[in-house]
């Protein structure tokens, strides 16, 4: 499988990678089991990046994740995680579940945002702790969105100098925005951008000017939510949008995608898959999954080429932009 280095750092990610959301409990609740071989399916498959995060599960993600990859070659495996949420522990909400995240995980920690310097070392110390790791390859600051001035003048000055020092290979920022993301691109020294939801067949709203400026600099697009949370996850397509019910017009949109795909005899999560990945400032395609049958599914949709006249035919129809 292609492997690509983030900007001028010496992480590589391949162009496949494993969101580990879904063993982190995402919506619905596996067993260590499951989520073992989930990330065994992974990386049968060659994939060698796993992306995951404190938020995933109250730190569960990383657990599992972390255990999954015990015992193989470190220097054949890129991880990345997220800074910003620290997780405190929390006794009093302990017997109830993680609803608000969206996690089906016992809530006996609370989030709290903290993109300080000191939340930056002490999130990432004990994110090591988890995975069982000396290091991570990759840190992204997560979901800044409310908190742009602390982000760039405290938690990405803390991650420069701990790239500088050799602690960690690549920095970067990850969100569901293309606007944040291109400030932090054309203001800071960043490797990479983690972009959800906002490249994709239904929303290409990041191709216009925060792209080319990816290019530009040098900076590696990690390239998540390709499905949209679902609507192109399925033929027909998925009724989950961006994390809500799908606006009808959007609905009527994906469902002449996919007639089109059709006519090419293209599944509609194989185009969005490919669709993605042919962009040249993309250097990986994340998808997440809870099992091995879903490990396996995307793969397959991965490796599946798709006839370049599927565009053409979509773009004479205004279904994608220019």
């Amino acid at each position: 499988m292609r492997t690509t280095r983030l900007g001028r750092s010496s992480a590589p990610v391949t162009a496949v990678g494993f969101g580990a959301a879904g063993i982190g409990n995402l919506y619905r609740a596996v067993d260590d089991d499951t989520a073992r071989r989930a990330v065994e399916a992974a990386w049968q498959a060659g994939i060698r990046y796993y992306d995951t995060a404190p938020h995933y599960g109250l730190g569960l993600s990383e657990r599992r994740l972390g255990a999954a990859l015990a015992g193989r070659p470190r220097a054949e495996f890129t991880v990345s995680t997220k800074v910003g949420r620290i997780l405190v522990p929390s006794p009093q909400t302990a017997h109830l579940r993680d609803d608000a995240g969206g996690f089906d995980v016992p809530a006996d920690h609370a989030r709290r945002w903290d993109f300080s310097a000191d939340g930056v070392r002490r999130s990432l110390e004990s994110s090591l702790a988890r995975l069982g790791l000396d290091r991570v390859d990759v840190v992204l600051i997560h979901d800044p969105d409310e908190h742009w001035r602390q982000a760039v003048d405290e938690a990405y000055p803390a991650l420069h100098e701990l790239r500088d020092a050799g602690v960690v290979g690549a920095i970067g920022v990850g969100m569901n925005q293309w606007q944040m993301l291109e400030r932090f691109v054309t203001d800071t020294d960043i490797d990479a951008v983690m972009l959800a939801g906002r490249y994709t067949l239904l929303d290409q709203s990041a191709a216009r000017t925060l792209l080319p400026r990816c290019r530009e600099r040098a900076v590696g697009v990690l390239a998540a939510g390709v499905f949209n949370s679902g609507i192109l996850a399925t033929e027909p397509p998925g009724r989950t949008y961006d994390y809500g019910p799908v606006p009808d017009a959007t609905y009527a949109r994906a469902v002449r995608i996919a007639q089109v795909c059709r006519a090419h005899g293209v599944s509609l999560p194989q185009a969005a898959m490919a669709f993605v990945a042919r962009h040249p400032a993309v250097v990986s395609v994340l998808f997440g999954a809870g099992n091995a049958e879903q490990v396996d599914r995307n793969v397959q949709l991965a490796a599946t080429p798709v006839p370049d006249a599927l565009w053409g035919d979509l773009l004479a129809e205004g279904l994608i932009d220019p």
